[in-house]
């Protein structure tokens, strides 16, 4: 595959704001797609402005959710600015926006009325609540779903208030899925010479990140609790602080844990009729897991690392981004790459084609650099 481009030739139109929209069409750019960034003419996307100027007077956030596109400027608003907007869908393959509710209708460019006018375009609509539904007009930004649809309520610690994850999961998943979506779209078009609709929304992505929580209560009645660093399954599978610094210990079966007790000095614990399965030890964690941590803060991290990697017992350091960013597997990865023509690194897409990853082809686009209307 040349140049680990799968999606070269397939033209992208992105009416995308902020982060869910933009990161869709930042994926299909990564991978080869001609993506055209529709933005209003005066300020354009408004994460241009969400941070500290960087480079250009854009954000950062900007410039990495827009590399590898275009930017057109047009006034929607205007009869110009949508007659611009269907001379770039006659030869698109594909339509993003993630538009507040309503917008496109009262804009003339909703789902029904464009797929009309370009019948082989796939049309990729993202909502916040969704297409149905009664809060299918309610805006929504990703604290909001995070907390809405429970997810902020299993995260922290057990005893701690509701906590927002540190990553836009629920945005970045949006967009994820809206890409899917297209591209299952596209092969259907494939076979039937025509496009379609595909509608995605945070709300929807949310929910499929709480499946396992929400399926849990829906068939066993059983609600979730909070695990710090922790899982509901099994024990030990948590972190632990040494010395210096925290490490991540996951013993997934209890012939792993017979490989940590052994380590620790307490080869008798697998025989405690308390511990010596992982049943067991679910029920008696709260005294088990004190003595783990009692005896893991007796040495530094370093020392329980090469320990338990020589013992075959699953282990990670629990790095700050700091770390990762020195880290010799990230450079190893070629995961964050130079941007051409800039002093800049972003993080390329997280897939290779025939041991290739996709390199970012340019920066983040000027406002209005491919034209203007309206």
């Amino acid at each position: 595959m040349e140049n680990a481009k799968p999606l070269t030739g397939i033209k992208v139109v992105e009416l995308g704001q902020v982060l869910a929209g933009p990161f869709a069409g930042a994926i299909m750019a990564d991978l080869g797609a001609t993506v055209i960034k529709v933005e209003k003419p005066d300020g354009g996307d408004d994460a241009r402005m969400m941070g500290a100027a960087f480079r250009d007077g854009d954000a950062l956030i900007f410039k990495d959710f827009n590399r590898g596109k275009r930017s057109l400027a047009l006034d929607l608003k205007s009869p110009e600015g949508v007659a611009a907007l269907h001379r770039e869908l006659e030869d698109a393959d594909i339509l993003i926006h993630n538009l507040r509710p309503g917008a496109p209708e009262q804009l003339g460019i909703d789902g029904p009325t464009v797929t009309a006018r370009h019948p082989r375009l796939i049309y990729c609509e993202m909502g916040a609540f969704g297409h149905q539904g009664p809060m299918n007009r309610r805006p929504g930004y990703e604290p909001l779903l995070q907390a809405y649809c429970g997810l902020s309520a299993i995260t922290g610690a057990p005893d701690g208030p509701p906590v927002r994850m540190g990553a836009s999961v629920v945005d970045q998943g949006t967009g994820m899925w809206t890409v899917i979506g297209a591209l299952a779209a596209l092969t259907e078009r494939a076979r039937t010479g025509r496009g379609t609709i595909v509608n995605t929304s945070l709300f929807e992505t949310a929910t499929m990140w709480a499946a396992q929580k929400l399926t849990g209560w829906v068939n066993q009645n059983e609600a979730p609790v909070k695990h710090d660093s922790g899982h509901p399954a099994f024990v030990p599978y948590q972190g632990f602080d040494a010395a210096d610094a925290p490490i991540l210990v996951c013993c997934g079966n209890d012939r792993l844990f017979r490989k940590f007790a052994a380590l620790l000095g307490k080869p008798e614990w697998p025989e405690d009729p308390r511990f010596v399965t992982n049943r067991q030890r679910l029920i008696h964690q709260k005294e088990l897991l004190p003595m783990i941590q009692a005896l893991m803060a007796e040495q530094p991290r370093a020392h329980w690392l090469a320990a338990l990697e020589a013992a075959g017992v699953p282990c990670a350091p629990i790095n700050t981004i700091q770390e990762l960013a020195e880290d010799p597997q990230l450079a190893a990865s070629g995961q964050l790459q130079q941007v051409p023509g800039t002093d800049y690194r972003l993080v390329g897409m997280p897939i290779s084609f025939g041991g290739q990853r996709p390199a970012i082809e340019r920066p983040a686009p000027a406002l209005g650099e491919y034209g203007k209307a309206g």
